[in-house]
């Protein structure tokens, strides 16, 4: 068997031998006793221990025995008093140096905890014949208990054939090999996984052979593939603990965001095929990292269009803050890019993007043959709705009052409307976000946001002349800023023709 050295008081091996009690712990990573540097070192994954000391006739704490991964979940109250049953067992054997007196009852547990394993173990003899697999093994590797007896050059083939050459390599050094994330095949299945090739040797020093132990990553790797796609990396590696659950249907909160490029059929016209797909790549790979670098999932790609959510996989208590932050930052990456575009005498790109956070469902959507991870439900809608009415306020950043009222830190912000969007009847607020203005784009523009609340208030009581003096102040201050020029037309408008009945302020939003 290998042989493993290490001080008696460290890991959980130690903390069992000084302290004289049994440990059971259901999840290794989580307690701060467990040593990981032989997982390390070995890829092997440590997910349950169950440690129990040996105790001589004489009271006194000999050693300790530990057994890994119970097969179904933690290790129960049974194994442990069986464990304890077995190291009485060693117990007698180590103070007598005889024979356990119930060889059987040992052989019978040894076997039990081999076969609640989650990792295929393989022994070989000196001659390379396969002498034992255990249940997982089987599974793992597709094949049945005629593999027994079988020589490991006729059962590792094709794809495979690169275990007898670790196998080989093991024998002339006796030293480990790990092979990680190796590509294997069974059955014409392809699989990944982390192989372990150790030497088998006696107490002696005699070789006794080899054992293989393969654990399959498989359905692991195919996860990290399908959420790295949605998010940053390093999130997609914090949710592979959760397991495929994460991706079942669920109800959260979150914050929707909805970015497009504002002209884009007529910029595609100009660029071409070719120059339009370079530009678009160019685009999605500034923006999604603004989106990933605050923690947001990217949902998908519609078109020209961005659609991603804060607070969906991985929840946090600023996700709204997140969103905004990341709005602000795709603008002002936006806006060095186009400076870059210019100076190479190509055409600018503009953008809108609306924000909204509600409850929405997330989950696996869509047909057997294709299913997509996303988001749906009227939050969704609205932040689409949001990002399009971009173009009707001349705004780059909408929010609506749902992400507003929770926004945590403080953003130059102002309320531009009450609307009402289409398919609804309860108007909500709408305010445009402007902290990615500096003194040159905007200025005066606390002066402005001040001076167009004030025309806000008086357009909402129908006070036309004093909302068009307001919003001409507001022109004074900063002559390009289009709401103000807007808000100045719809006054006239309505001044000219009043709203029939009861004036309450509220925008009708006709378009999606």
């Amino acid at each position: 068997a290998m042989q493993i050295r290490l001080p008696n008081h460290v890991g959980i091996a130690g903390a069992v031998f000084t302290s004289g009690k049994t440990i059971n712990i259901p999840y290794a990573y989580a307690d701060l006793r467990f040593n990981p540097a032989f997982d390390k070192k070995t890829g092997f994954f440590t997910r349950s221990i169950l440690c129990v000391p040996i105790v001589n006739q004489r009271g006194r704490v000999i050693g300790v025995t530990q057994v890994l991964n119970k097969r179904g979940g933690p290790f129960t109250n049974e194994d442990e008093s069986r464990l304890k049953a077995f190291t009485a067992e060693i117990s007698i054997a180590l103070e007598n140096a005889e024979l356990f007196a119930d060889v059987q009852n040992m052989k019978n547990y040894n076997e039990s905890v081999l076969e609640s394993m989650s990792n295929g173990v393989l022994t070989l003899d000196e001659t390379g014949k396969i002498v034992t697999c255990n249940a997982a093994g089987l599974r793992i590797l597709r094949a049945s208990t005629l593999m027994l007896e079988r020589s490991a050059q006729d059962f590792f083939t094709g794809p495979n054939a690169w275990i007898l050459d670790k196998l080989k390599k093991v024998e002339e050094t006796q030293q480990l090999e790990l092979t990680m994330d190796a590509e294997m095949e069974f059955l014409g299945e392809r699989c990944s996984m982390n192989v372990t090739v150790m030497p088998l040797i006696s107490v002696e020093q005699k070789r006794l052979g080899s054992m293989i132990m393969i654990e399959d990553i498989s359905s692991e790797k195919r996860m990290k593939s399908t959420i790295s796609r949605y998010m940053d990396p390093a999130i997609a590696d914090r949710l592979l603990a959760a397991g495929s659950e994460v991706l079942g249907g669920r109800s959260v909160c979150a914050t929707v965001l909805f970015a497009d490029i504002r002209s884009f059929t007529t910029l595609s016209e100009e660029l071409g095929p070719l120059a339009t797909v370079s530009m678009l790549n160019e685009y999605f790979e500034l923006m999604v990292a603004c989106i990933q670098k605050e923690g947001g999932m990217l949902d998908k790609f519609i078109g020209d269009a961005i659609m991603a959510a804060f607070g969906v996989a991985v929840t946090h208590d600023d996700d709204e803050d997140r969103a905004v932050r990341a709005s602000i930052a795709m603008i002002r990456v936006l806006k060095s890019w186009n400076v870059a575009r210019v100076a190479e005498g190509k055409k600018p790109v503009n953008i809108g993007i609306g924000l909204n956070t509600d409850d929405v469902v997330s989950g696996n959507i869509g047909s057997k043959k294709q299913m997509n991870f996303t988001i749906i439900g009227d939050g969704v809608n609205l932040a689409a709705r949001l990002e399009s009415a971009c173009k009707q306020y001349a705004a780059r950043i909408l929010i609506s009052e749902f992400t507003y009222k929770k926004l945590r830190g403080t953003y130059r912000t102002r309320e531009i409307d009450l609307v009402v969007v289409k398919g609804k009847t309860r108007p909500v607020a709408v305010y445009e976000v402007l902290d990615y203005h500096d003194v040159e784009t905007f200025p005066h523009l606390q002066d402005v946001v001040n001076q167009f609340n004030d025309g806000v208030a008086e357009y909402r009581v129908g006070k036309w002349d004093a909302a068009i003096a307001a919003f001409r102040k507001c022109l004074e201050l900063n002559p390009h800023d289009k709401l103000s020029e807007i808000y100045i037309e719809r006054c006239e408008k309505l001044k000219f023709d009043p709203p029939e009945g009861e004036w309450d302020g509220v925008w009708v939003m006709d378009e999606k």
